[in-house]
């Protein structure tokens, strides 16, 4: 068969090709992909007309045009701040993490045995915050310093118990965008928040908390001691929004007794990314670790006593607590906290510190040539930022961007001006010429910390900042953690729900290229064409897919998505002035993160039960719709539904909503069984979310980053988010979930998938989909019962494993299933979701039919392993099942003595004796690593027994 250039990415992108589809339609009994698309999906869905988008392009054409879209943003020496610096990316770095599909490919370290790789990277993060902040606990990363401080605050309004109705107070020196995403989770939850000038003082009234920011929006550096005293002696809480680089230099926020640490560490070598995605971090005293959002890695032990990482305490929390979770983000900025921490490896704390000092220096000497030609600065002390008076500042920033700088217009007289880690001498020279001083720059003279606020604690101590000293040294580290590791790049992860489809080679190119990742998020708009008409475009796109009237790509993450989404249908409501319409009906069968997220919009949760099967209750939605009528906001379902099928119903569900006054939210995380074939905008929806990092080809970093944008239909346009800035805002007053464009520097990514693929490509993806996964369910019936189907049996892109019956005969559990899977070189199914003691699989268009058999094939000798059980062979507790996964140490062993033989355990199919990973850890001990909680990188004595 001849491909053509146009079709040839569409055809490497999609696994199962010609023989191996008549194969599988064979096994299922169709003669063809259409017979099989239209038994599975409901007519009345069904969209009338093939995808209106361009048509494919290639791999060549494609990166083509990414060129000329980076080449119409201009790069300039970004000296704008406001939370966002210039770092340079330690080469080592860039090209083997942050472009390393060992690493951007990996999943959520959920099974912790086959993520040790990343889980220690991850570690090492937590260990640096912690020490840089002065807190004993810090989590793996959130998704961006704005909305880590907005979820600061709901923790400290969660922990003061005694001033849970009192009012936060936000000091008027945090960033603007701060603010706006602060204010924006504020008016959702109806709680008062008081913005002040807290240098002055506390302001009157009973105060849950109040936020800092050290150095200040205009780079102020301010001994905070009384205002945190008197902050205390009230009964308040405080958080101080810290930037990491700076706290090499001042004293850290639990030093100055702050309860609570939040900032970015995207200067620690990730790029600008046009806004996003960074790495945020939260770091919190003792006694607030339970209540800490995000994901947390601790230390464990496996069975053999050999320490191992894990995810500790708030592993999926939202899946388990729903409505009670502490927060709907279920996802991190793992690929970027990864890169931060690695940072921290390569300089170690005294080439921080360096890298800090010199910042510090050269703000110091632009500082001095300005106080010395009359001008007046904002602050005497500061660490990277100036702030200046003059008569025009429009006029100084036209001058600085003549000479190839950016700086910020802060208002009519007041110019930014801030250094970091790629600022030069001769960049402070040209400053001083845009001022109009000239000849050689002054040295810095004064403007030194004042000593109250100088660092006096060590930081970064652990072996690991201190014994890695060359690149070399760097590579192997960087190899031996992503050998311990199983990622997309060596084996199919079959996880329902998750979608762990490829990421293309190039689809990821142009992330890096510094057309794109060098621009700020502010960085003046004639300057950033190119991203704005790829994001536009995409946007379009999108809208073409999902049959909506309108996209915003703002939400970076699933979780955010969800919370812009229900953010917009409670304005449109209360447009209407139907502010009595807050209750959202939640299927029990749900995303745990729609309860969570419909919570932190204002709405109140209302459960809707599940039918035998797995459809939505209609007697039981029908009565909830009856006693909610009059307050009815919304109703959130997943399509196809959680339990991976096409409900034949859901036409009639939005009728009902729709019927009485409430809006229809459709989770977006099944699209990749819809695509080409559905659009929720025409078959009922209001409002979706979508995961890029699903269906469209983001990959999920070890734990992200992740864009969540939202589709709406005609009457929920003026309702999408805004921003801080108000250059991306549809209307006043719309709450704002990130800064800017979210996550704007991974969304060539997608671009470059919808445009290989075109529409008659995506379409044929989404039929592979799910002719595979009905494939899977077909030849693995007979071993593990599928729990739900549609129409003449029939799955959408997902399957569940039913492993209860076997479990009650056997003792062999779905994690039992699971770990040993990992002995046959793949990542488990979802576990336990959205039913305990099944596992759903998920195998995508990606995976060709040789690795799909590979699966299969470990899934039966599983299933015969539980059989020997059945039959007396071994007990389970004797069996490989209990005692998976196996490591190198456990059957290079003199002593074995178990009840089954070193190739069973080491070798259970013979394709293995090719090519087999071996897991760095045996079991670890859940368990025991949260009664014991320990999150920072053990002492190298721990390894040595």
């Amino acid at each position: 068969m001849t491909v053509t250039p146009s079709a040839e990415f569409v055809a490497r992108h999609i696994g199962p090709q010609g023989n191996d589809i008549d194969t599988m339609l064979a096994q299922l009994g169709y003669s063809s992909l259409d017979e099989l698309v239209d038994t599975a999906v409901p007519a009345d869905i069904r969209q009338s007309e093939p995808l209106d988008l361009p048509a494919p392009r290639s791999e060549a054409e494609v990166l083509s045009d990414l060129r000329e879209l980076a080449g119409k943003n201009i790069m300039k020496t970004q000296m704008i701040g406001q939370g966002f610096s210039d770092t340079h990316t330690p080469p080592v770095i860039l090209r083997n993490v942050l472009e390393a599909p060992a690493w951007y490919t990996a999943y959520t370290p959920y099974q912790p045995e086959i993520s040790q790789g990343r889980l220690e990277a991850l570690l090492n993060f937590q260990t640096m915050v912690m020490d840089l902040t002065g807190l004993p606990i810090a989590n793996a990363s959130m998704l961006d310093e704005a909305s880590a401080v907005a979820e600061s605050v709901l923790l400290m309004r969660r922990a003061n118990k005694a001033k849970a109705d009192a009012k936060t107070v936000l000091d008027s020196n945090l960033f603007p965008q701060t603010v706006a995403v602060v204010q924006g989770r504020a008016d959702a939850l109806g709680f008062e928040v008081e913005i002040a000038d807290l240098s002055s003082g506390l302001p009157e009234g009973e105060i849950s908390g109040i936020v800092l920011q050290q150095p200040g929006n205009d780079g102020a550096v301010i001994d905070h001691s009384a205002v945190i005293a008197a902050a205390k002696e009230r009964g308040a809480m405080v958080t101080i929004a810290a930037d990491i680089l700076a706290l090499t230099m001042i004293a850290a926020p639990g030093d100055q007794g702050a309860d609570i640490a939040v900032g970015n560490t995207q200067r620690f070598g990730v790029p600008l990314f046009f806004g996003g995605p960074h790495a945020a971090y939260l770091a919190v005293r003792n006694g607030l670790e339970r209540s800490l959002p995000g994901r947390l890695v601790g230390v464990s032990k496996d069975d053999t006593g050999t320490p191992g990482y894990r995810l500790a305490l708030q592993t999926r929390e939202q899946h388990i607590r729903r409505e009670k979770a502490t927060s709907n983000i279920c996802t991190a900025q793992a690929l970027l906290a990864i890169t931060a921490s690695m940072f921290g490896v390569y300089h170690g704390p005294a080439g921080v510190k360096a890298i800090a000092q010199r910042t510090h220096n050269h703000a110091r000497t632009i500082a001095t040539a300005l106080s010395g030609a009359g001008l007046i600065l904002a602050s005497e002390s500061f660490f990277d930022t100036v702030q200046v008076t003059v008569e025009n500042a429009d006029s100084i920033i036209t001058k600085a961007e003549e000479a190839s700088i950016n700086l910020r217009r802060v208002d009519a007289t007041t110019v930014g001006i801030s250094t970091d880690e790629t600022t030069t001498a001769a960049h402070v020279a040209a400053i001083a010429s845009v001022f109009g001083i000239e000849g050689a720059a002054p040295k810095a003279e004064g403007f030194e910390l004042p000593a109250a606020v100088q660092r006096t604690s060590d930081f970064m101590t652990h072996p690991i900042f201190n014994t890695i000293k060359s690149e070399t040294q760097m590579l192997r580290y960087l190899r031996r953690l992503s050998d311990r590791d199983l990622a997309l790049d060596r084996t199919m992860i079959p996880l329902g729900s998750c979608t762990m489809k490829l990421n293309s080679t190039a689809e990821m190119e142009s992330i890096s290229w510094p057309e794109f990742a060098s621009i700020h998020p502010f960085a003046p708009e004639h300057q950033t064409a190119g991203w704005r008409e790829l994001i536009t475009d995409l946007e379009g796109r999108l809208t073409t897919i999902t049959g909506y009237a309108g996209v915003s790509i703002q939400p970076n993450a699933g979780s955010q998505g969800e919370y812009a989404g229900l953010l917009a249908i409670s304005s449109y409501h209360r447009s209407n002035g139907d502010d009595q319409r807050t209750v959202c009906l939640i299927p029990a069968s749900a995303h745990g993160t729609n309860a969570a997220s419909a919570v932190l919009a204002g709405m109140k949760v209302v459960v809707v039960k599940t039918a035998a099967d797995g459809s939505i209750d209609a007697a039981d939605l029908d009565a909830k719709i009856e006693a909610n009528k009059d307050t009815l906001a919304a109703i959130m379902i997943t399509y196809p539904s959680t339990h991976g099928v096409y409900d034949s119903d859901v036409r009639e569900v939005c009728d009902k909503v729709h019927g009485a006054g409430g809006q229809v939210y459709i989770d977006g995380a099944n699209m990749n069984a819809l695509v080409g074939l559905a659009q929720p905008g025409k078959f009922g929806g209001d409002v979706s979310h979508l995961n890029l990092h699903k269906t469209f080809c983001i990959p999920h970093g070890g734990g992200g980053p992740g864009v969540g944008p939202i589709g709406v239909a005609e009457h929920l346009i003026p309702f999408l988010p805004g921003d801080a800035s108000g250059t991306y805002s549809m209307r006043d007053g719309v709450p704002v979930v990130a800064t800017m464009f979210g996550s704007a520097g991974v969304l060539p990514i997608s671009w470059a998938y919808i445009a290989m693929m075109g529409g008659e490509g995506l379409t044929s993806a989404t039929k592979t989909a799910i002719l595979s996964a009905n494939y899977i369910a077909s030849r693995l019936n007979a071993y593990f019962p599928i729990l739900f189907t549609g129409n003449k049996g029939l799955v959408a892109h997902e399957c569940i494993l039913d492993l209860r019956e076997l479990t009650n005969k056997t003792g062999v559990t779905a994690e039992d299933v699971s770990k040993r899977l990992m002995d046959f070189g793949f990542h488990a199914p979802t576990l336990s979701f959205p039913v305990a003691g099944t596992l759903m699989v998920e195998p995508t268009e990606s995976e060709d039919l040789a690795e799909i058999e590979r699966f299969i094939e470990a899934m039966i000798a599983i299933h015969g392993e539980m059989e020997q059980v059945l039959a007396g062979d071994f007990t389970i507790e004797e069996s490989p099942l209990r005692h998976a996964p196996h490591t190198v140490a456990a059957v290079v062993n003199t002593a074995w003595d178990r009840k089954y033989t070193v190739e069973q355990a080491a070798f259970p199919v013979r394709a293995l004796r090719v090519d087999k990973y071996f897991p760095s850890v045996g079991r670890i001990d859940g368990a025991g690593g949260d009664r014991n909680l320990i999150c920072s990188c053990p002492p190298p004595e721990a390894f040595e027994n």
